[in-house]
């Protein structure tokens, strides 16, 4: 009968894990955004062509591209017209675009930026020139910038009067979990630094992009479409 009994909760437990969302809803600040949470050593992809080499752009282009559903997705990163990723994009350990370390115009130039990559057991977001010091070889990797969190500070050029509002999505570690993260009206880089870190708890965070952010949700009826993407990040196992 104990076995039994502890055969049924383990068979419970298992349910109950299996019903947690990946992504949910939240408003922090009365701004309304949508977290994405998973294990760190979850299965996370960066996905950026098809077989034949031309860009996937689209998130229903992709999950045809890889023949199996989405969990969650969302753009990985900025890219000139071609598609190419600005600044260090490797995916199934091989680089495709190298690493960038000079400052330069526009988000991606406001240093600190850093890079969200795996080391083949579980992923990791860390400013560039850290990450350059480390001499690792990333399973993928994609740089971007600003950061929004370094070690528990938010970046130092953030201004909380800004008026540069925009919709932006990001990425950080919290403990042992990932968390994506997209606003759903436009935001500061104040703002969305200090959703990360106070909200989430987030010690580092990476912007990976602002204006054509977009997210495939599918627990929560989101399937965003506009101007193709470059680098796509996905999960595709649920935790």
């Amino acid at each position: 009968m104990r076995a039994l009994i502890g055969l049924l909760l383990v068979l419970a437990a298992c349910r109950a894990d299996a019903a947690v969302p990946v992504c949910k809803s939240t408003t922090f600040e009365t701004v309304a955004h949508i977290v994405c949470s998973v294990p760190r050593d979850a299965l996370i992809e960066l996905h950026l062509r098809a077989s034949d080499g031309t860009p996937l752009g689209q998130f229903d282009v992709l999950e045809k591209s890889i023949g199996q559903p989405l969990i969650m997705a969302m753009n990985a990163g900025m890219y000139h017209e071609d598609r190419s990723p600005v600044g260090l994009y490797v995916q199934n350990g091989e680089a495709v675009s190298p690493l960038v370390t000079r400052p330069g115009p526009g988000n991606f130039g406001l240093v600190p930026n850093g890079v969200f990559w795996s080391d083949g057991k579980q992923v990791h977001v860390t400013e560039t020139l850290r990450f350059e010091e480390m001499d690792v070889t990333p399973e993928f990797a994609t740089q971007s910038g600003p950061m929004l969190v370094i070690e528990g500070a938010l970046h130092p050029r953030f201004r909380s009067d800004s008026n540069s509002r925009k919709r932006r999505n990001g990425v950080g570690i919290v403990d042992d979990k990932v968390v994506f993260a997209i606003s759903d009206a436009p935001v500061t880089f104040h703002h969305f630094g200090r959703l990360f870190r106070d909200e989430l708890g987030a010690d580092n965070a990476l912007f990976l992009d602002g204006s054509i952010s977009r997210i495939y949700a599918p627990e929560l009826d989101r399937s965003e479409r506009g101007s193709d993407l470059g680098p796509m990040v996905v999960i595709v196992d649920a935790p």
